[in-house]
């Protein structure tokens, strides 16, 4: 996703569809998250929360902008919520830095002295709150920017003890939220490279381990099998769920129907045979409105038949994860349809919107792109990188011509087999 919507999105809101007093059970296959940042449990939703996606696209729309995360522990639904994002691993002072939008920035808060931390406990009480009422709120690492890795094994085994001091059950002067002790993290890693994630998830597992309570460890890779990022940690250590991103891809929800594109039985095959988890649980991530997400986007009626077909064929099926809450709640609370087909409840939740060009779709597989004959202007676009990771509407430079991307992409040449890039004709400038 862009720069500016991931870094608007909300964090993970995981909503359980059953009593609200019932704890999160990843076991379950009956479960729905919702991002609210980005939000996405039985029955639950899981949302992200932080990101304010919604409001990022329609600034002028302050109604529907993101809430405060005690609005959304409001509604029962609501079982877990990641927060996004902490998005740079390392900063100033030798701590990570977070970027949760309109929620806490350096307008409305201040940063710890020497680091460019923000000190965000005024959120402490909310997130107390929705822990109160049995939700689970987690803290989101990565997003489709900032400055993410490690160098080495040593320095992620130091990074696992930092996380552990500043969000969960360690202690520091410099914790983000306060007294708050969040209940786990998600590993959302969309750049850098593969190196140290295995020894920062086994340590962090450990001082889980001697805990004082439940904690959980998540995954949002895209549904390119194997994920670019955290396939090598995926197999080696254990994961409690896995949001798979089935949108700004070419194995997207809009291409459920093709069967050589479409592709969450790899992802229960793997559950089953290759996770070091045997209960771990796959969930299907999903945009909640045309403007979530550049493509994958479908409506409540086609989402609720695709949930019920999943649920029915894939025992490893977890529940749905919906990018994000703020942009659920404006497009007619999105979330609700989903959650009827987790429930077997049917119905179509919210109106059809139309198709957009940012994110509308429909079911039927994509045509081949036909490359454009006319000539485009290439001025102030950036050449291919072969190490850049690419979104879907990211534009790009290659061999005299302008190219866009379809989706989500990384390494794959302008023009390639992988059908990735658009031609959009020769560059006149």
């Amino acid at each position: 996703m862009p720069t500016a919507q991931r870094i608007m999105f909300a964090s993970l809101l995981l909503i359980a569809l059953g009593s609200p007093v019932l704890t999160f059970n990843m076991a379950l296959n009956t479960n729905c998250k919702v991002l609210a940042h980005e939000d996405p449990l039985a029955n639950l939703l899981y949302r992200y929360w932080g990101q304010d996606s919604y409001g990022a696209n329609n600034p002028s729309d302050l109604a529907n902008w993101q809430q405060d995360i005690s609005y959304y522990c409001a509604d029962d639904s609501i079982d877990t919520l990641p927060i996004a994002f902490l998005n740079v691993f390392y900063y100033t002072g030798g701590v990570p830095s977070i970027n949760l939008a309109n929620s806490c920035n350096t307008v409305n808060q201040s940063v710890f002295p020497g680091t460019a931390l923000l000190d965000c406990s005024s959120l402490a009480a909310g997130i107390q709150a929705c822990q109160s009422k049995g939700k689970i709120v987690t803290i989101s690492l990565g997003g489709s920017s900032g400055s993410i890795g490690f160098s080495d094994d040593t320095q992620a085994k130091a990074f696992a003890q930092t996380i552990w001091d500043l969000f969960l059950g360690g202690s520091s002067n410099t914790r983000p939220f306060g007294s708050a002790v969040l209940d786990g993290i998600d590993l959302d890693i969309e750049g850098g490279s593969q190196t140290g994630y295995t020894a920062f998830v086994s340590t962090l597992r450990g001082l889980m381990a001697g805990g004082s309570k439940q904690y959980y460890i998540t995954a949002a890779p895209q549904c390119p099998f194997p994920d670019s990022y955290l396939g090598p940690t995926l197999n080696q250590v254990q994961f409690d769920a896995v949001y798979v991103q089935f949108y700004n891809n070419w194995c997207g929800l809009n291409n459920y129907n093709n069967k050589n594109a479409w592709n969450f039985g790899t992802w229960d095959n793997w559950a089953k045979t290759v996770s070091p988890n045997s209960n771990v649980k796959i969930y299907i991530g999903a945009p909640a409105s045309p403007t979530a997400a550049g493509s994958g986007y479908v409506d409540p009626s086609t989402f609720s038949n695709i949930i019920q077909q999943v649920q029915s064929q894939y025992t490893s099926f977890g529940g749905v994860m919906l990018w994000d809450a703020s942009q659920a709640y404006a497009n007619g609370r999105y979330d609700l349809a989903v959650k009827a087909a987790l429930t077997g409840g049917g119905g179509t939740g919210a109106s059809s919107p139309p198709n957009t060009t940012n994110g509308g779709a429909s079911t039927t597989p994509t045509a081949s792109p036909t490359p454009s004959s006319g000539s485009s202007s290439c001025g102030g676009v950036a050449a291919w990188q072969a190490s850049q990771t690419y979104v879907g509407g990211d534009q790009v430079s290659y061999n005299g011509h302008l190219w866009t991307a379809q989706w989500w992409t990384y390494g794959d040449v302008p023009g390639g087999p992988a059908g990735v890039w658009i031609d959009k004709g020769s560059c006149s400038t």
